[in-house]
């Protein structure tokens, strides 16, 4: 059964950020931590964390975990030429290839069997931040971990755009 949300950043990448459905209904928040951390909460419309996503101590790798903090996952760029690819491992519950084309706002989600289990896009202008609308179509991982590994996706890009731009300088 396909789920779609769309959720945003903040210019700052700090504070919260509504999860809406389909239906413009509030489904939940994001807590973008802090400006100086990429760190994110999941919550319920009442504020309760579900799940949380940030990078592991000196690591370019996103951890998405529980509200208990128990690790659920890990994500980690892949190298490849023409496109970009990250990989989910969802711990006991499989691995995720993530891709899109390069120059491309579309990411499309692959279980083991190349089977479709989520796709987003990036529905910002260029000046605005980042926005995001995200179709689930796997009842494996739960939408609101999805939304964790949208988020360090995108953490995993900033990250990796202000170490090009650092080194060009």
């Amino acid at each position: 059964m396909k789920k779609t949300v769309f959720f945003s950043d903040n210019f700052f990448s700090s504070g919260e950020t509504e999860i809406f459905n389909e239906d413009k209904k509030v489904i939940g928040k994001l807590d973008l931590r802090s400006a100086f951390s990429a760190a994110v909460d999941v919550k319920t419309p009442e504020g309760d964390i579900i799940v949380s996503g940030g990078f592991g101590f000196f690591s370019n790798k996103w951890f998405v975990k529980d509200h208990k903090e128990n690790e659920l996952g890990e994500l980690r760029q892949r190298f490849a030429f023409f496109k970009s690819i990250y990989e989910y491992n969802a711990f006991g519950r499989g691995i995720y290839r993530l891709e899109s084309p390069a120059f491309s706002r579309e990411y499309t989600l692959y279980d083991e069997k190349d089977e479709l289990a989520a796709d987003f896009k990036r529905t910002d202008s260029f000046f605005e931040s980042a926005a995001f609308q995200l179709s689930d179509y796997t009842s494996v991982l739960e939408t609101e971990e999805l939304v964790a590994v949208v988020m360090g996706m995108n953490a995993i890009e900033k990250r990796r755009r202000a170490q090009n731009n650092s080194a060009a300088t």
